[in-house]
């Protein structure tokens, strides 16, 4: 059982916690001088100690170095005892095994760093053996250019040794590389250590420097975790490496360790900067299920266009235009890079709304191929009576092209070669295109709109499951759905283009033939959130974010998830779920 750690906020495998010592300290930190090594059982006999309340005490161990044997780690391991101060056992991660402690230090980080696979294969096999709610150790390897990817692939906390160690080398650090002291004419830092002139900068003051710098750096990766933005911190930071890059790329490859940590919603902003945006797991799991859940029910043509600066895109000056044009005449579908294709009724949902990227009116390989791959499979599920493309010459044409070519399809071009799709003649193509075409209701756009989102939250074919006799209320994107008796089922909610069902709409979800994201609890009637200790099961698929139907025998409710499903299950500390209606049994 953990005692003296949880987990306050998650951005997919980075974590932002306190080890609650005395005085507490915010994770990820530096630890080696909260670290009480009881010591190694290679050199003799060692008592169980005292231990302390203000230390983190390392457990009489064995570690062993990378390339053990199997053999050999088994006859070597050791057993933890379980003892009632803040503990940590040393592990390997060749061989990770779960122990009665509060965190653990790997014996191997030093072998595992500077190879990106075995990095990653070494880290996720860690992760996927302990209790989720456990401190991760990496002692010996940070530094202030690879600790923001350290944290990014699951490990909790560091110490400074290998920063002081370079110092008292003469290698002064920094985020983007390091120099030999030798070398500098001035000293790139406004530190308590470096405010010496440069002349008169010794290795003993490069040291302190350092460790300044890897204390700053964490700061900075605790803030972005805050904010859930340390991905597009990552993209760039790891550029300074070529392991760190790769690195960050064999994660991206960890399909279920790294899509299991990767909320499904947030209010920050996505940075699309580099070609790896399209790596992330929010990006790659958007466009599946815009290519396996999404179902359009409108029944018009209908029409491509690009994305906007403006999200949503319908409050846009360019996407006004189009409206303009269309007349609610023809299915919208928004074409962007790195999200893929995004139709009318999904403009609000993550991360559709939440991403900001470069324009500089050239695509990329790499952009044009996903973007035609995710149209492709878009067009392979929806069919259309006309398809109309009113993008721009540059990238976008060339995508549909392919995608044309491809499915055999006939592509109707509204743009002029080298028109802009808000030119006159552009529009003025566009409303001929549709010419004769009949409108669709404001109802019918609204209907479509909420099972479309149930479709992409709960799996295909959900929205119809569940909203089988629908009616909408308010103005959109906030819609209050009902059923036809006026009995409230759920409320868009723009802010993150989600539903959040009332507990009429949760047992309608239950009774449904739609899966249901459901977290057993204990016999309490919860109010305010559901804690980990206090949960029984939860469903595997369940997501940072998701709603979910919370059961006990003394309580019915609905909320959001705050752990994924699996931590809540391993937890003993922290919230589980925030509990929006609650109905005691």
């Amino acid at each position: 059982m953990t005692d003296y750690f949880e987990v306050h906020a998650r951005d997919g495998p980075a974590r932002l916690g306190e080890l609650r010592l005395d005085p507490p300290l915010a994770t990820p930190a530096t630890v080696g001088d909260r670290l009480a090594d009881a010591g190694s059982l290679w050199a003799d006999e060692r008592e169980v100690p005292e231990g302390s309340e203000g230390e983190l005490t390392v457990l009489p161990h064995r570690g062993l170095p990378g390339g053990t044997p199997e053999e050999v780690r088994e006859s070597f391991s050791v057993e933890y005892p379980d003892v009632e101060y803040p503990s940590a056992a040393v592990i390997s991660s060749a061989s990770p095994e779960a122990h009665a402690v509060d965190a653990y230090l790997l014996s191997d980080g030093q072998s595992i760093v500077g190879h990106g696979a075995s990095f990653v294969s070494g880290i996720v096999s860690v992760r996927e053996a302990i209790q989720p709610d456990t401190l991760l150790v990496l002692s010996g390897v940070a530094t202030p250019r690879n600790v923001a990817t350290l944290v990014y692939a699951g490990v909790d906390a560091v110490d400074a040794a290998r920063a002081t160690a370079e110092g008292t080398r003469g290698r002064y650090l920094t985020t983007e590389g390091d120099r030999r002291l030798s070398d500098l004419e001035e000293l790139p830092c406004a530190c308590p250590a470096c405010r010496t002139p440069v002349e008169e900068f010794t290795r003993a003051d490069c040291a302190e420097h350092n460790e300044n710098a890897l204390r700053a750096e964490l700061a900075v990766v605790r803030q972005r975790i805050r904010e859930g933005r340390l991905r597009d911190y990552v993209e760039g930071q790891a550029r300074h490496d070529q392991w760190l890059t790769a690195t960050m790329r064999e994660l991206d490859d960890r399909w279920g360790y790294i899509e299991e940590r990767a909320p499904i919603l947030r209010e920050a902003e996505m940075t699309a900067a580099t070609g790896d945006t399209i790596r992330r797991p929010e990006i790659r799991r958007y466009a599946d299920r815009v290519t396996t859940r999404y179902r359009n029910r409108f029944e018009n043509p209908l029409v491509l266009v690009p994305c906007s600066a403006r999200k949503p895109y319908s409050e846009s000056k360019s996407h006004g235009r189009f409206h303009d044009a269309i007349g609610w005449r023809a299915h919208l579908v928004s074409m962007t890079s790195p999200i893929g294709v995004v139709p009318q009724e999904l403009e609000t949902t993550y991360p559709a709304q939440q991403y900001d990227t470069v324009v500089t009116g050239r695509w990329t390989e790499e952009e044009t191929a996903f973007v035609a791959r995710v149209l492709r499979r878009y067009l392979e599920r929806n069919e259309y009576p006309e398809i109309v493309a009113h993008v721009p010459t540059e990238g976008y044409r060339e995508i549909v092209e392919r995608v044309e070519s491809d499915l055999a399809l006939d592509v109707t071009y509204t743009v002029p070669e080298g028109a802009h799709p808000t030119d006159e003649s552009s529009l003025e193509n566009l409303a001929e295109a549709l010419a004769g075409e009949l409108k669709y209701s404001k109802r019918e756009r609204e209907h479509n709109t909420v099972r479309a989102i149930a479709d992409y939250l709960l799996g295909d074919g959900a929205g119809d499951d569940l909203f089988p006799d629908l009616r909408t209320t308010g103005r959109y994107p906030k819609l209050q759905v009902r059923d036809g008796d006026d009995t409230q089922l759920a409320t868009m909610v723009p802010r993150y283009g989600t539903l959040s069902f009332t507990l009429e709409g949760a047992r309608r979800w239950v009774e449904s033939s739609v899966p249901t994201k459901r977290v057993e609890i204990d016999s309490f009637t919860p109010h305010g959130s559901v804690l980990a200790p206090g949960v029984v099961s939860a469903d595997e698929g369940i997501r940072v974010g998701d709603e979910v139907v919370i059961e006990g025998p003394r309580a019915f409710a609905v909320g959001r998830a705050e752990m994924f499903g699996r931590e809540m299950e391993g937890s003993t500390r922290g919230v589980a779920c925030e509990v929006r209606h609650v109905e005691e049994q």
